[in-house]
């Protein structure tokens, strides 16, 4: 990226103030379809985010010679799993 070029804001290409200023008028109600219990039926409630794990990984602050981390870095992306499993093995 340029250094002197400044990152521009993102948008969402819709006319925000214009539907913020919309009221929704009476006449647009009789445009909904009707809410059939078999619609009601059909509906998932989706909470998002990730499912719970069993063995959660706790944030912990570890101080590693330099040349240990760099050799770990080595070894290609999935370092940082690859060391939690080898000390996890360690008893």
């Amino acid at each position: 990226m340029n250094a002197n070029k400044l990152a521009s804001r993102r948008s969402s290409k819709s006319d925000l103030a214009r539907v913020d200023a919309h009221s929704v008028k009476a006449v647009e109600y009789k445009e909904l379809p009707e809410l059939t219990e078999e619609m009601l039926a059909r509906a998932k409630i989706n909470k998002g985010g990730r499912p719970y794990s069993p063995n959660p990984r706790k944030l912990i602050s570890l101080r590693l010679p330099a040349n240990v981390i760099e050799r770990w870095k080595a070894t290609g992306p999935g370092w940082q799993t690859r060391m939690a499993e080898r000390l996890s093995k360690v008893r």
